[in-house]
């Protein structure tokens, strides 16, 4: 178990063990010699392929990278590595996971292939953590911006205000081998009050994403999303009128807390006419599931050509009256 963090003496807001100064105040931090974090007893698996990593048991053999299949290489790490603090549990399990792949192809629409169903074969199905930071933070935000309110002889008029926002539980993701896109759909599904300090289900061979972000670059992430989302909510009602450019926005954080945590997900690979591709689902809402497919060149032809034809038709008509 980890011990507690150490907090400011400032203003309270919770430090990492290694921070030379408050993030929120910048008063320096009291130094704490860090016993709790534990070595690694496993390897880390490197793809040769797309460079994600994964961690594994020594004792287990993992050949291939969660992400895209290809073989992986090992690499002992020289220094102890920092485990996820809290991991959220599978509650969906292999076959339930399956058979949200299979509905969710058959469901796609009129232009995929009439065949994707029965002619796509499941090549592999990976139950796999994949890695990021769920922050809590309050912040004021000044702003500048633009606007058609009260402009009176021009098209905008100039405004600035402060804005306090509390963001809570926002989940940014770490992964290396999950696209932003895919992380950002599955993120809403979990259910952040069933983590827990250890894996728990996702069966065996279960594979463990690893933090690589190095620090600066991780608080730089949460800022960068912090920023984004004070945009939105300010664009979302704090802003006057109903048109507006030009937004400017600077924040002030007032606390800052931060946990990595590890969000189960399945990962699964499916062949079609020669060509791979990925699904991921959430491994606790069966649901969320991102995931690419092909499309009917013939279907999407005959449209384009029908339409042709019927604009051509129509023409016609119109130029015989």
């Amino acid at each position: 178990m980890s011990g507690p963090a150490p907090v400011c003496e400032r203003c309270e807001s919770p430090l990492a063990f290694e921070d030379l100064r408050c993030p929120i105040c910048l008063h320096p931090a009291t130094s704490v010699e860090r016993t709790d974090v534990p070595e690694l007893a496993v390897e880390v698996m490197r793809c040769t392929s797309c460079g994600a990593s994964v961690s594994y048991s020594v004792r287990k053999m993992a050949p291939q990278c969660a992400f895209c299949g290809s073989v992986t290489r090992v690499e002992v790490p020289e220094d102890p590595i920092e485990q996820t603090e809290l991991f959220l549990p599978f509650t969906l399990d292999r076959d339930r996971a399956v058979a949200a792949y299979r509905s969710w192809l058959a469901g796609l629409g009129w232009f995929r292939p009439s065949n994707l169903g029965s002619s796509s074969a499941l090549e592999s199905i990976q139950p796999l953590w994949w890695v990021g930071w769920v922050f809590s933070a309050e912040a004021t935000v000044s702003w500048t911006a633009d606007s058609d309110a009260g402009s009176r002889r021009a098209d905008w008029a100039p405004h600035a205000g402060r804005t306090r926002l509390d963001y809570r539980n926002i989940a940014v993701s770490a992964s290396r081998g999950l696209s932003l896109e895919e992380t950002n759909g599955l993120a809403p599904s979990y259910d952040l009050d069933t983590a827990g300090g250890e894996p728990e289900g996702g069966g065996e061979r279960v594979a463990v994403e690893q933090f690589e972000v190095p620090r600066s670059s991780a608080r730089a992430r949460v800022m960068e999303a912090i920023e984004e989302i004070a945009a939105l909510r300010l664009r979302q009602g704090h802003i006057p009128g109903r048109r507006f450019r030009n937004l400017h926005t600077a924040v002030l954080l007032r606390r800052l807390v931060r946990k990595r945590y590890a969000f189960p997900s399945y990962v699964l690979a499916y062949r079609f006419h020669g060509r791979t591709f990925r699904v991921v689902i959430s491994g606790q809402d069966a649901s969320c599931l991102i995931g690419t497919a092909p499309y009917s060149v013939g279907k999407i032809l005959a449209v384009v050509f029908g339409g042709l034809a019927a604009l051509v038709t129509l023409v016609g008509l119109i130029a015989a009256l």
